[in-house]
This record gives structure tokens, sequence and C-alpha cells, in this order.
């Protein structure tokens, strides 16, 4: 299977140590100059529903360093109107 990693504008992606590991592991990635920060092509999972789940952690006391079962099931807890309004949401951002 080939992956291909596309980059955005996040701080984190632009480290020295975070492109040359890209650029070992997986030459295929598509660097943050090379694709739009707000594309609105994008999975609509990349701005709506990522939204209401970083909502949903930051109501949430964590314990633990366990974020990865938090958002697990805060993830499992989504009704379908939660994924309704990100398609609503894409379908608005395809048309600007």
């Amino acid at each position: 299977m080939t992956l291909t990693l596309q980059q955005d504008g996040a701080p984190a992606h632009h480290a020295h140590q975070t492109i040359e590991l890209l650029l070992r592991e997986t030459p295929k990635f598509i660097r943050s100059h090379l694709w739009m920060p707000n594309s609105p092509e994008l999975n609509p999972a990349n701005y709506h529903i990522w939204g209401v789940m970083q909502d949903c952690v930051c109501q949430t006391s964590i314990q633990d360093v366990n974020l990865r079962q938090c958002l697990v099931d805060i993830w499992s807890g989504f009704t379908q109107s939660i994924v309704d309004d990100a398609i609503d949401e894409w379908h608005k951002r395809l048309q600007a």
C-alpha cells in the first residue's frame, strides 16, 4: 500500500526533524507550501467533526494521559446529526 501524507499549517509540521522523518519514511507526502491551508476539498472531518471533538475533549476532565481512549469514546458517542452537520458545512465550503 502506498501512502500519501498531506501537511497542513501546524507549526509541528514545519519542524526540521518532522520534515526529515517524512522525507525518509513517507516520500510522497504533500508539503504545506504545496497545499492551500483552508482547501474546501478536504474531508469534512478536518473542519467540523474535529472541532466538535475538540469541544468535547475540552469539556472533559482527563485524569490520565489516555487521550486516545477519550477520543475513541467521544467518536463512538457521535450521533448521525453531527456527521450530517459536517457534510452540510463541507458543501458550504465547496460553494465558497
